[in-house]
């Protein structure tokens, strides 16, 4: 490749157009084909590329869990009473768009957080931003930041993203003392985005997990009320994976 060229793709941050020229350079049949066909092939390396590198950079600002689940590898073991029509309805994100919500309820083991780790990667794909964490992790840092008074930093960390995915909630309980701050983070991302919540609890149960009447229902409003939900049932697939080792 003539350098000059080389180092102006490079400097344009045309990498991928820059890979898929050096393969048409060694590939003597590429020499047959018009140049608009040589360049729409360019092109479509290009944006493969910085799609690629977009979703890479969504999944690693989501700090995921599981960052390799997928929806295409769901078991839909009958057992787990899980509806594949349900999950393929879900999986273009619509509801995001549209700023709904999705609770994922089960017993321990049952794959909750695995499948929510599997529509944030579904999200990130998409183009959106996500930012999962575990509900003592979130009440941590929102104590801590309590605290040292960064509350506003981290309100704003939390929000800026379209999906928010707080995994285990009630797990732990939760602390009557962030119930209003929690509150003021529901809220504000009612506005801006959608929550991905995951319980080991029925929506039905939620509610004493609060301390303050006034929090839980203002909170229960904004994010049971707009929710698709997923009831996961069965065994532990923790325990049918030890069975089949």
């Amino acid at each position: 490749m003539n350098p000059i060229t080389h180092n102006r793709l490079h400097e344009l941050g045309l990498t991928g157009m820059v890979r898929a020229l050096e393969l048409q350079l060694q590939q003597t049949d590429m020499q047959r084909l018009s140049f608009e066909e040589r360049l729409g092939m360019l092109l479509d390396a290009e944006y493969s590329a910085r799609n690629t590198h977009r979703i890479e950079r969504h999944l690693k600002a989501a700090k995921l869990r599981y960052a390799q689940a997928s929806l295409e590898e769901i078991n839909y073991l009958p057992a787990r009473k899980l509806e594949q029509g349900l999950v393929m309805s879900l999986a273009d994100c619509g509801w995001i768009d549209r700023r709904q919500n999705l609770i994922i309820t089960g017993a321990t083991g049952t794959g909750k957080s695995w499948l929510a780790c599997a529509f944030a990667v579904q999200a990130c794909r998409l183009g959106k931003a996500v930012f999962y964490t575990t509900s003592t992790q979130l009440f941590e840092s929102l104590a801590m930041a309590q605290a040292d008074r960064s509350l506003p930093r981290l309100r704003r960390q939390l929000i800026r993203k379209e999906l928010l995915v707080i995994d285990d909630l009630g797990l732990g309980g939760i602390d009557p003392a962030l119930g209003p701050t929690l509150l003021e983070i529901v809220d504000l991302q009612a506005n801006h985005g959608s929550l991905l919540l995951t319980s080991q609890f029925p929506t039905d149960n939620w509610y004493p997990q609060f301390g303050d009447p006034t929090v839980a229902d203002a909170i229960l409003d904004r994010i049971v009320h707009r929710a698709h939900h997923i009831k996961l049932q069965g065994e532990s697939m923790r325990k049918l994976k030890g069975k089949k080792s």
